[in-house]
């Protein structure tokens, strides 16, 4: 029975990801949901505290997203919780912060550039779902469900040892090491119509991503040792083509 409820709480963090995925899409591309990124009444008039709401916002993202995915604190957590839905516990958090951005997010709707011309808007919208296309796309090629916790629940449902991925760089990963990461600020800076409020989620979360990425590089190095210090030497962290 335990084996049972951890595999259905890992089903339904999963489906929760899932949804807020998708919603996170609507949102930065201001179409289709009901709350987006531009929707709702301009706080331009109050941007101070506009400012403060969203960075706050984002800032509880960015620590549970980081915190929580350090070796030391997920030694520490699996001390309470299972380890075969450690990473399910993650997702399912990193998905309640993302809705608090969707419900709490406060638009600020100056704007900073509108590209009327037809082809350079398309060429924009294009990188826009070409960004989102590289985040989903690269999660599969290296082991989508064991990064968001399937994989874990259903090991432990069939009594099997928990394991994890090897050391691969498939595909994207010859070019950059963090396709994902990637994929996410070309998303969020491709818009043929760029709001204050927009810039403001766009620079907070490229600059909490670089950030970021130093402490996963770090880890990483402690995991895999030398041969992720030679990937290193060869292939460039975010952007390709870069030392």
């Amino acid at each position: 029975m335990g084996r049972l409820l951890a595999f259905t709480y890992g089903v339904i963090a999963y489906v929760l990801f899932f949804l807020t995925f998708l919603y996170a899409i609507g949102f930065v591309g201001d179409i289709f949901v009901p709350k987006t990124i531009n929707s709702g009444a301009d706080k331009t008039a109050e941007w101070q505290m506009a400012v403060v709401i969203n960075i706050i916002l984002l800032s509880i993202f960015a620590l549970q997203h980081s915190i929580m995915a350090r070796p030391g604190f997920k030694r520490w957590w699996t001390k309470i919780i299972p380890w075969s839905i450690e990473r399910s516990t993650y997702v399912l958090l990193s998905s309640l912060a993302l809705i608090l951005i969707y419900y709490f997010w406060q638009p600020l709707l100056g704007v900073v550039w509108h590209v009327d011309n037809r082809i350079g808007a398309s060429i924009l919208t294009a990188l826009f779902w070409l960004g989102w296309a590289i985040v989903l796309f690269s999660t599969f090629m290296i082991n989508h469900f064991e990064l968001f916790g399937l994989q874990q629940v259903y090991q432990n449902l069939k009594k099997k040892e928990i394991t994890s991925s090897e050391f691969k760089t498939p595909m994207l990963y010859k070019f950059v090491r963090h396709p994902i990461m990637l994929g996410f600020v070309i998303a969020f800076w491709a818009t043929p119509h760029m709001t204050t409020g927009h810039l403001l989620f766009a620079a907070v979360t490229t600059a909490y991503i670089i950030v970021a990425l130093q402490f996963e590089e770090h880890d990483l190095i402690q995991i895999f040792g030398d041969r992720y210090r030679e990937y290193r030497k060869k292939v460039p962290m975010l952007f390709p083509f870069m030392k």
